[in-house]
């Protein structure tokens, strides 16, 4: 023990602190869990809730989020007073809030009904003055229910703080305050951009995912129906939190057994559209690289930029539509396999009178978006029909009572059954960029050991590497969460930075964070992303351009002098009708 350390007395225990912005993290250094609503380590201080005040040694009572630590200082997590403070604070948000719990979106998992139930609330003393107002479900990805909304702030942090969006904001003042877009508008008027992040931080349901398993179990239900499913890599890592498995524990195996169950005809992995993804993406790189492209005035020339995220495309399509003709044209991994799945069964529907139904289940809550944009829709029918997150993939499961623990692990359908350790590395923040450089690099394993370790992996929100490629050094920066990529951006404009290359993803940490996903903290998130590496250690191949199934597929498959028509997207042609 440094003999100059600081300490704080928790409870009685002797608590050493260095860099800690406030009590909260000292406390939970200790391992007690104080209750909080509005409390986020990446994000801003609010103080709203106050449910995690504290009491001193002399009475006082201060909130423990907003509270830096000083040396030598006292604190109580629970005494009489705070018991009764944290009892009083829940039972007036009750008393203003919708209490159909058995109906809710998120019964068993809202943080309100949690606390009521881990303080013993079994009466409330005050009338319910729970206000009716209007649901908007105009989204494609999320719904706001307004009534069960507790003022948190989490959601509106989100979306301002971290996302740079600025879909949502606080109005009114007083007993009048709401979360609402500007002007009272519907979310779908306003630029949006599907991430879903403000419903994965909201404690109740007052923002929550847009279903579609209603539609899914009629399709699943119907005789004349091949009901086909995708399955995103970093479900894989996440799913199996809600069965009692490990985080990044990696049940690719357990999830296709149990899509099977449910009744899905076909079951592959989306990791063999990423393989997909990566020969077109790369292969654009190159050409951008051969052919040089527009500059800005002083010279910087613009990066190619990842377009498999839609957040970010909406991102860009919404704040930055100049730089749209930078944005790979690729469709993403789900959109590109959605192509090829309806083109190989048209024959055999045609043949047996039956039609195909395509189902992805995704971490992602803008895929529900992308799949419903006109841009990939072919005789005004969608590549993919359906779109359900992790979470309604778990819900699917539970209802069926399949056992996730104890099926056994199955293997996906053929003739698609082939993916690479780089389309599976998709998920996490950093895999495009590296799953593209492999395809590009030397063919030999020292060059896969250089790129493991040349920067690009990490879970910092921007990281930025050199990488010699073919006797070219290429400048290359990966970005999660779109705060990050605003901010980049305006670096790339200011000439202050210059990039080959640029990965983004919408969500902090990439598609292992997604908003569909159980929700986790940063822990959590590390956890899945060292599952989809190791998942990748153990694929047999490594870069996508090996993958058999992709070359039958140029050569002799669907794709055969139609790469480009099914797998390609013109954002540009919506800015310009």
């Amino acid at each position: 023990m440094a003999k100059n350390s600081k300490y704080m007395i928790i409870d009685g225990i002797r608590a050493e602190f260095t860099d800690e912005k406030n009590i909260l993290q000292v406390i939970h250094k200790v391992g007690i869990h104080v209750p909080t609503f509005c409390y986020y380590s990446d994000m801003s201080i609010y103080g709203a809730c106050r449910m995690c005040v504290v009491e001193d040694d002399r009475g006082s009572i201060v909130a423990s989020c907003s509270t830096p630590p000083r040396d030598k200082m006292v604190i109580y997590t629970n005494t009489s007073r705070l018991h009764d403070y944290r009892k009083m604070i829940l039972e007036l948000l009750l008393a203003s809030h919708c209490r159909d719990c058995t109906i809710c979106e998120k019964n068993g998992n809202c943080r309100l009904q949690m606390l009521a139930s881990r303080f013993r609330l079994t009466d409330v003393r005050f009338p319910n003055t729970h206000p009716e107002r209007m649901i908007d479900d105009s989204s494609r990805a999320i719904v706001r229910d307004p009534s069960k909304c507790i003022l948190c702030g989490d959601c509106v942090r989100m979306c301002n703080e971290v996302q740079h969006v600025g879909a949502i904001d606080f109005a009114g003042r007083g007993a009048d305050m709401v979360v609402t877009p500007a002007f009272n508008r519907r979310i779908a008027d306003t630029d949006c951009v599907n991430c879903g992040q403000c419903a994965a931080v909201c404690p109740t349901a007052a923002i929550t995912i847009k279903k579609d398993l209603r539609e899914v179990w009629k399709a699943l239900y119907e005789p004349n129906k091949r009901v086909v499913v995708q399955v995103a890599p970093a479900v894989r890592v996440a799913i199996g939190e809600e069965f009692g498995l490990n985080p990044g524990k990696n049940s690719i195996g357990k999830i296709f057994t149990a899509l099977r169950m449910l009744g899905f005809d076909t079951v592959f992995d989306t990791s063999l559209g990423a393989d997909l993804t990566i020969v077109e993406e790369a292969a654009e790189l190159v050409r951008k690289l051969d052919n040089g492209d527009k500059t800005y005035p002083k010279g910087n020339s613009l990066p190619l930029f990842t377009s498999c995220c839609p957040g970010w495309v909406r991102f860009v399509e919404t704040k930055h539509p100049d730089l749209l003709p930078y944005v790979s044209t690729c469709k993403s991994p789900m959109e590109m396999f959605g192509a090829v799945i309806k083109e190989y069964y048209k024959p055999a529907d045609r043949e047996a009178g039956l039609e195909t139904v395509s189902v992805a289940v995704m971490p992602c809550v803008a895929k529900k978006y992308e799949a419903s944009r006109e841009e990939f829709k072919r005789d005004n029918v969608p590549d993919v029909d359906y779109v359900i997150t992790t979470k309604e993939l778990i819900r699917m499961i539970k209802e069926l009572g399949i056992q996730f623990n104890e099926i056994e692990p199955s293997s996906p359908d053929m003739p698609f059954s082939i993916s690479s350790g780089a389309g599976v590395i998709f998920g996490v923040t950093g895999g495009v960029t590296e799953a593209a450089l492999r395809h590009v690099a030397a063919k030999d394993n020292e060059t896969l050991r250089q790129l493991e370790y040349s920067g690009i992996r990490g879970m910092e929100g921007v990281k930025v590497a050199e990488v010699e490629i073919g006797g070219r050094t290429l400048r290359i920066a990966v970005v999660n969460g779109l705060g990050n990529a605003d901010d980049l951006i305006e670096k790339i404009r200011s000439g202050e930075e210059r990039f080959d290359f640029v990965e983004v993803m919408a969500c902090p940490y990439g598609c292992i964070g997604g908003a569909g996903q159980p929700f986790g903290y940063q822990i959590v998130k590390e956890e899945r992303a060292q599952g989809m590496y190791k998942a990748d250690k153990s694929a047999i191949i490594k870069r996508s351009g090996e993958n058999p199934v992709v070359s039958q597929l140029y050569e002799t498959g669907v794709l055969k002098g139609r790469n480009h028509e099914l797998l390609h997207v013109d954002y540009l042609k919506k800015e310009e009708e």
